[in-house]
């Protein structure tokens, strides 16, 4: 039965957060620590971030055949989000107090409301454009969006230092970024944080797995439901309008911010 259980939560965690680019670890991790309520907490984090490598793999081959991937913003937004999820690792030892949970936990509710009633008008820093994108996808959809790459891999150092230290997936914040400060489609934004997912969960996965704290036995069971997630959540989203996928991301941004309010 546990078995079963874990398969069937590898599918949800695979689909919801394969759906939006936020990844699977808001579910993953809640899902072990309510089955396996004597496993450590760092054991819980190791497995869920393994989940989490074969769910961005799923997903990151999905949307690659939907050719809907940007892989030059994915690779450098992944580059700079590595360092930051380090010194973040570093920086959760010390970090204890209740009010920042919280603080956090209120701010992406914010965020997630913003998306849904933002306004028409796109938020624009007044810095200058760097990248220019215009192409096709398999379907034959053309998307055009410019932004600065260089805002998103300072965000994406940032993202990565508190998706770290909150112990959250950097797709909860990188998506909105993408999408309320780079302009990008939300299709687009989606796919590319998968990929994002993808690199920097390959040196997460591998730190983990070195220091011994992944429960591969676990795994063993999640993983093929989150893969089979990830390749559903990534073909539903191809035939979803943007701000229906706006409103998931709201509506899942809501739920990892109170996971963190109550932690």
């Amino acid at each position: 039965m546990d078995s079963l259980l874990l398969f069937f939560f590898g599918v949800v965690a695979g689909f919801s957060g394969s759906i939006v680019g936020l990844g699977g670890g808001f579910i993953v991790v809640p899902t072990l620590a309510f089955l396996r309520p004597d496993l450590v907490p760092s054991h819980i984090t190791a497995t869920s971030m393994a989940v989490l490598l074969f769910n961005s793999i799923s997903s990151t081959l999905a949307y690659t055949r939907q050719k809907r991937i940007d892989f030059t913003a994915g690779a450098a937004f992944a580059a700079a989000s590595i360092p930051g999820s380090i010194i973040g690792a570093l920086a959760a030892e010390h970090m204890s107090g209740k009010g920042f949970f919280v603080g956090f936990g209120c701010f992406l509710i914010f965020i997630s409301l913003f998306l849904v009633f933002k306004p028409k008008n796109p938020l624009k820093l007044g810095l200058p454009v760097t990248v220019r994108r215009s192409f096709v996808d398999a379907i034959g959809t053309r998307f055009e969006y410019e932004y600065n790459l260089w805002l998103g891999v300072v965000i994406s150092f940032f993202v990565g230092f508190l998706a770290s230290l909150l112990g959250i997936g950097g797709g909860s914040l990188l998506v909105p970024t993408m999408t309320l400060l780079l302009l990008f489609p939300p299709h687009i934004a989606a796919a590319t944080s998968m990929f994002t997912i993808f690199l920097t969960a390959i040196v997460s996965t591998g730190t983990y797995w070195v220091r011994g704290d992944i429960e591969w036995w676990l795994v063993l069971f999640l993983a093929p439901g989150a893969f089979i997630g990830g390749q559903l959540g990534a073909r539903v989203a191809a035939k979803l309008p943007a701000k229906l996928i706006l409103r998931i991301l709201s509506a899942m941004l809501i739920i990892v911010a109170l996971r963190l309010i109550t932690k």
